[in-house]
């Protein structure tokens, strides 16, 4: 098999090579207040001083929960206050070069330049906490023949110096004079240099910065360095080192010795090399069924071999506290594995850093962690300046709250290749920080097939990756996020700014090697200062097609994108290229550099393609002859409606009554969408010409439903209706129609999204022998979180539609139940509990009458871990009330209790489901004990879903 790392680093080589060169556009120094210019937005507000990445934007930016919560803030230093004549330099236009720059690499696209003795940058303390620890991104001169200097810059509290923090330029300054897009090359003889900016951190000497005390930093006569170039600081208060856990076995307890000595970017040459040992004690630690501890201090892996661990937890006293550093020698010739080769292992709480100084082989670069298996975690990880964060695969991993700083490739890489694995389901990533990347921040890569030798392997294609909740900082060669193949994945609320060189936000495939994406949902993320020059494309802010890997290949198709905010993009806001089945809905564009919304931008052809836009907003257009929205490709099939650069063009669909109907809950067949025939329904001549309940061109008839009102009648086939929902959280919803039908209809009709997206299959309806007799049919289907539009398909006529109930707590989670074995206390009649887990929520388990307690279970057939566990009833049930507990076992014997026995009400009005939350245990065995029922004298459930978030 190929190295699956070494084809995904292609990447670079493998974009569109457009031939030219261009100057650079100079970066101009200036003392304040005036803001020197080189290529692209202008730099933050004043009085946007503190980046909160809980918010993941600019304080002072418009609320969004966007972006990962982290413990830190981060102060931008082109948002403090300058003394002693420092200056700052911004980027103020797009660049017309394909090469980088300082300004172009620097979160916020700008920075402080301090060249001389007495210049500063100052902060005041507004977090309300004492800050202990700081890390700072900056940058200082590269050697006249390269391989970087070490210096220092002074920390000042309230005017007073407190102490010098260490920098280097070690681990930065490459070169692409020679050959464009590499980061390899350490000659600054070869000029158009790139990788301007690395973090240092340290615990802040003396007494912590208190609460409303400033800090700055300032160049004295002993920070010798020719400049020190500040792009921003993070500051906290971290907690007190972790114990080590009871039973745990210690590194130092095999013979691993912590090295005293800080690292500056490169090792410690007196390091002891503690390889072996901590290879030694994985391996008890394995045999013995212990958990991995790292105690504070920094230990040594040297040479070119790495750790392999399997099943275990390895754990650490804090990322603060506790490092694993890799020493390679270079310049190497050994290809790397990671650092650690991990397969179904937890890890948390620990600093990963190595010496590498490029992303090659012969520049030290091993990624940090290679993962796959099965329910792997990896929770509160720092990593820095190896080749990747995480490279992962396999089934049910999640990486959370970790961060990922200064790496030379990818940050977070989910794919199915990793550790010669050939599948990547159900992974996720959510909560994590990363800034300073050499590749894509972060990315879904799912790959088709590699060849080596003649030989040729083949893998699944990915599903259900969720990318949410995360911050993408200044990736300096890649994406912030790119979504390459695949189906089912969810990327949401993520915080992505300042690509240097690419596209923000990317979903599509990659390379003739990689799996077409078949279905992604793209939702509330929020995209800043982003696209790029690479090859002098002026690549957009978000893109959704084939070729943003320079291939132009491939099938990109069910793409749904609602609710994100492109602001300040450096070219386009959102492009499109060859693609199908998009749907574009209620996303903002704000101050564009280029067009607004464009299909087939420059070097971004859609020869085909088709795509609804809906609900869009575009604004603050430049009066450079920039368009809202253009579509240069006449075999590209756009549908629009209702966005801003159609007002008062026609009419406009909106849901009926102004508001969106809520999910879960109940959608009333006759209040379909307003906008009139063609938009909000299409119907033929059977359906009639009005009624008086809605003055259009649908008949409407009174029902004898339970609650009254209106049905829709008259079906028939072809004839569709929209329906504007408002989900409130991602996930598979039950669907409950009212239907009636003097006879049964086999495939009546069918949900779909707004691109046409069939989202529940045929959809039967049961014969209830009158247009006016009442019955269920029931649907199931997978909703992304957000204001959205849903449509009744009419496949066949012959049935009445009162109402749509959607069901179930949503969440972008996988049941662990579906389909497994069951047992029971008993049951009566025809209802055992083998219904409890067939995914029919009319079909349910009742246990033995007036003989409480009664208890149901499912054994999901091997450990998992799960954290919640939703109960339904037959929707259609009257109210009742169950008091209930649930248990969990892990051998179906010895059972310990998730929830006390309680009260709990399953209603109609929201579909009578139940759900039970607790923190996420891995059991194989969960039971429901039941002890009272207010509804009948037996204990009760249709569907006992176990799901993993």
């Amino acid at each position: 098999m190929g190295n699956p790392r070494r084809l995904r680093g292609k990447k670079l080589v493998q974009r569109l090579a457009v031939a030219a060169v261009a100057v650079i556009a100079a970066v101009g120094v200036s003392v304040p207040p005036a803001v020197a210019a080189a290529g692209s937005t202008a730099a933050p507000p004043a009085g946007a001083q503190a980046r909160s990445h809980a918010t993941g934007a600019l304080a002072s930016a418009t609320a969004t929960t966007a972006g990962a919560t982290t413990p830190f803030t981060t102060y931008e230093a082109e948002a403090g206050t300058l003394g002693g004549g420092a200056g700052k330099v911004s980027l103020t236009a797009a660049p017309t070069s394909q090469y980088s720059s300082a300004a172009l690499e620097a979160s916020g696209h700008g920075y402080v330049h301090l060249a001389g003795t007495g210049q500063s940058v100052q902060w005041t303390n507004t977090t309300g906490k004492p800050i202990s620890f700081v890390n700072l991104r900056a940058s200082i001169p590269d050697s006249a023949t390269g391989g970087g200097l070490t210096g220092t810059l002074d920390l000042y509290v309230d005017g007073t110096f407190r102490q010098a923090v260490a920098l280097n330029s070690k681990q930065t300054w490459v070169y692409e004079g020679t050959q464009y897009n590499t980061s390899d090359d350490q000659n600054p003889a070869d000029g158009s240099p790139r990788v301007f900016f690395d973090e240092s951190h340290a615990f802040v000497t003396g007494a912590p910065i208190a609460p409303g005390s400033t800090f700055s930093l300032r160049q004295d006569a002993a920070n010798t360095a020719a400049f020190y170039d500040v792009d921003a600081i993070d500051v906290e208060d971290p907690p007190a080192p972790l114990a080590q856990p009871a039973g745990s076995l210690s590194l130092t307890s095999c013979g691993a010795v912590s090295d005293p000595n800080p690292t500056n970017g490169s090792a410690d040459g007196q390091a002891v090399d503690s390889t072996a040992a901590i290879q030694n004690c994985i391996d008890q630690a394995q045999s013995q069924g212990k958990v991995l501890w790292i105690p504070q201090g920094t230990f040594y892996v040297k040479g070119t071999t790495g750790l392999q661990a399997k099943g275990i937890t390895i754990a650490g006293a804090g990322l603060w506290y506790s490092t694993v550093y890799r020493d390679v020698p270079v310049p190497n010739s050994t290809p790397l594995a990671a650092l650690f080769s991990l397969t179904s292992c937890k890890v948390e709480d620990f600093h990963i850093d190595a010496n590498a100084v490029s992303r090659s082989t012969i520049g030290g670069d091993g990624g940090a962690m290679d993962t796959t298996g099965t329910d792997w975690v990896a929770d509160g990880i720092w990593s820095q300046h190896t080749e990747s964060g995480f490279w992962a695969s396999g089934t049910g991993g999640t990486v959370e709250n970790s961060r990922l700083t200064s790496i030379w490739a990818d940050g977070i890489n989910l794919n199915n290749v990793s550790l010669n694995a050939d599948t990547g389901n159900d992974l996720t990533a959510t909560g994590n920080f990363v800034r300073g990347t050499g590749d894509d921040a972060m990315a879904i890569n799912s790959v088709a097939y590699n060849t080596d030798g003649g030989t040729t392997t083949t893998y699944h294609p990915m599903n259900d990756i969720t990318l949410t909740g995360n911050t993408a900082i200044a990736p300096w060669g890649g994406k912030g996020i790119g979504i390459y193949g695949g189906s089912g994945h969810l990327v949401s609320d993520n915080y992505i700014s300042d690509t240097a060189r690419y596209i923000g936000l990317g979903a599509g495939r990659f390379g003739v090697n990689g799996s077409d994406l078949l279905s992604a949902t793209v939702t509330g993320n929020v995209v800043v200062r982003s696209g790029g020059n690479a090859y002098s494309q002026g690549q957009p802010a978000m893109h959704i097609g084939n070729g943003g890997d320079g291939q132009n290949t491939g099938t990109v198709d069910h793409v749904t994108a609602t609710g994100n905010t492109v602001t300040d993009a450096l070219y386009d806001g959102i492009g499109f290229s060859t693609s199908t089945n998009t749907l574009l809905q209620d996303n903002t564009v704000t101050d564009p550099g280029r067009n607004g919304i464009v299909i087939s931008p420059p070097f971004y052809p859609a020869p085909t393609g088709s795509a609804t836009l809906t609900g869009n907003t575009v604004s603050g257009l430049r009066p450079n002859g920039a368009t809202a929205f253009t579509n240069n490709s006449a075999g590209f099939t756009a549908t629009s409606s209702g966005n801003s650069w159609q007002s008062g063009s026609g009419p406009v669909e909106a849901p009926y009554g102004g508001t969106p109907a809520a999910v879960p809950g109940t959608v009333e067949a006759e209040n379909y969408d307003t906008g009139g025939a063609g938009l909000a329904y299409g119907v033929t001549s059977v359906n009639g010409t009005a009624d008086g309940y809605r003055p259009d061109g649908v008949n409407l008839e009174a029902t004898s439903d339970t609650g009254g009102g209106y049905d829709l009648g008259w079906s028939a086939t072809g004839q569709w209706f929209r329906y504007t929902v408002d989900v409130a959280s991602a996930g598979t919803y039950s669907v409950s129609l009212r239907t009636a039908a003097p006879s049964a209809v086999s495939d009546a009709l069918h949900l779909a999204d707004a691109s046409g997206a069939n989202l529940s299959g045929a959809v039967a309806v049961p014969a209830t022998g009158d247009f006016q007799a009442w019955g269920t049919a029931t649907a199931q289907v997978t909703l992304p979180a957000g204001k959205q539009v849903l449509t009744v398909d009419q496949d066949n006529g012959g049935w009445n539609l009162d109402n749509l109930t959607f069901a179930g707590t949503a969440g972008t989670s996988t049941n662990l139940a579906a389909g497994k074995a069951t047992s029971e206390s008993g049951h009566t009649d025809v209802y055992p509990s083998s219904h409890v887990t067939d995914g029919n929520q009319d079909t349910y388990w009742e246990s033995a009458n007036n003989a409480f307690p009664q208890w149901v279970q499912v054994d999901l057939g091997s450990a998992r871990s799960a954290s919640r566990v939703v109960l339904r009833l037959p929707a259609s049930w009257g109210a009742r009330t169950q008091t209930l507990s649930l248990l969990a076992s892990t051998d179906g014997t010895t059972f310990s209790t998730l929830k006390a026995p309680a009260a709990y009400v399953f209603d109609p009005a929201t579909g009578n489901t139940v759900t039970l939350t607790f923190p996420a245990t891995t059991q194989r065995y969960f039971r429901v004990n039941i002890t009272a029922n207010t509804g009948w004298p037996a204990g009760q459930v249709s569907e006992f879903e176990v799901r993993n978030s």
